[in-house]
């Protein structure tokens, strides 16, 4: 393993089990292990320790969690003990050896000091964290690719169906439109209540909700699907409804002027769309990194070299998913290609919306 500069950085890198505790507390002697390493099962998550050999044979010196959510392109710090300045880079040198795009590190005992020394920025707060998410007040990034996103704010959602709603928000404080301090709780119910198919957001709805909030913002859906869409689950009386609001909302496009795509969004498209300063709503799957196959809106913002860079205002606390891990968070363009394929009838929804 070699850092930037090629300098050796001599590490171990060995699976994270809760069972394996008095092992770390062992190795590390008189080093405390956080007592939040164990305190959730992180396993879907691939938990590793990235540690730095002492010169007692055996030892370690430095020790660091590392998890990720799958199916991205970054490793993230949850704590570091011992030689903390060694323990960073040696993650570091990990995450170049692998090829990936950044770094995080959750504030929980980071000093600002620590991650300026070792090349991280400071992210900006989260304004709103999902209830009960149980994170960190600051984290940290270091960016591996040389290239470094703007960074919008993290708002994260409120309710388990305001996902879209709340990218569409991120993206106008991102694009200059809307007051950082606009994002809360009553502009996301807000603007959930003017798009929503009760209660999920379906393309066409979203994007004239977009523009009738905005008229100077235009908007453009991707939708490859003649009918109406995440009806999955509804039969009968119900279904029908909600078809006939989805057909009211392709309606409604064509008076407010808002394009409806019926060609497949690709990935060249999105990014040519997110290099020309514009931003993508894009509808996906929660199953690959999070393990359950959910329609799920997040806001795509930025691109660096095989990724794409998105916001998700949902962290699953239970398996120590938080803020920092959905900000900023890089995909890599083939899995977002896959996990933006839903439903039974395997389209894919995309609202975008251009400068004013």
């Amino acid at each position: 393993m070699s850092s930037p500069h090629n300098t050796p950085v001599q590490s171990v890198v060995v699976p994270f089990r809760p069972g394996t505790s008095p092992e770390l507390e062992r190795r590390l002697g008189h080093h405390e292990v956080p007592r939040r390493w164990r305190a959730v099962d992180r396993s879907a998550h691939a938990p590793h320790i990235v540690a730095v050999p002492g010169d007692d044979e055996g030892n370690w010196a430095a020790a660091a969690l590392v998890t990720a959510r799958p199916d991205t392109t970054y490793l993230k710090i949850v704590d570091a003990v011992g030689d903390i300045p060694a323990v960073v880079a040696a993650v570091v040198a990990h995450a170049r050896d692998r090829g990936l795009a950044q770094v995080k590190w959750e504030g929980w005992t980071a000093s600002p000091e620590d991650a300026a020394a070792a090349g991280f920025t400071a992210l900006r707060p989260s304004l709103a964290p999902p209830r009960d998410a149980g994170g960190p007040t600051t984290g940290y990034v270091r960016w591996l690719s040389g290239e470094t996103p703007a960074e919008p704010p993290y708002y994260g959602q409120t309710t388990h169906f305001t996902c879209g709603a709340v990218t569409a928000l991120v993206a106008q404080a991102h694009a200059g439109v809307l007051p950082r301090e606009s994002l809360d709780r009553q502009a996301e119910l807000r603007l959930w209540r003017e798009a929503t198919n009760f209660p999920a957001c379906e393309p066409v709805g979203l994007g004239v909700a977009v523009r009738r909030t905005w008229p100077s913002s235009p908007v453009t859906v991707h939708l490859d699907a003649d009918g109406p869409v995440l009806l999955d689950h509804c039969q009968g009386d119900e279904h029908e409804w909600r078809a006939l609001l989805q057909r009211v909302s392709r309606t409604d496009a064509g008076q407010v002027g808002v394009p409806i795509d019926a060609g497949r969004l690709s990935m060249t498209s999105l990014r040519r769309a997110i290099d020309g300063g514009q931003h993508a709503l894009l509808l996906l799957s929660l199953a690959g990194m999070q393990g359950f196959d959910v329609p799920h809106w997040v806001l795509c913002h930025g691109a660096v070299p095989d990724a794409i860079v998105i916001e998700d205002p949902w962290a699953n606390a239970a398996t120590g998913d938080t803020w920092v891990d959905a900000h900023l968070l890089p995909v890599p363009d083939a899995s977002l290609d896959a996990m933006s394929i839903v439903s039974a009838d395997r389209f894919r929804g995309a609202v975008i919306i251009g400068r004013p």
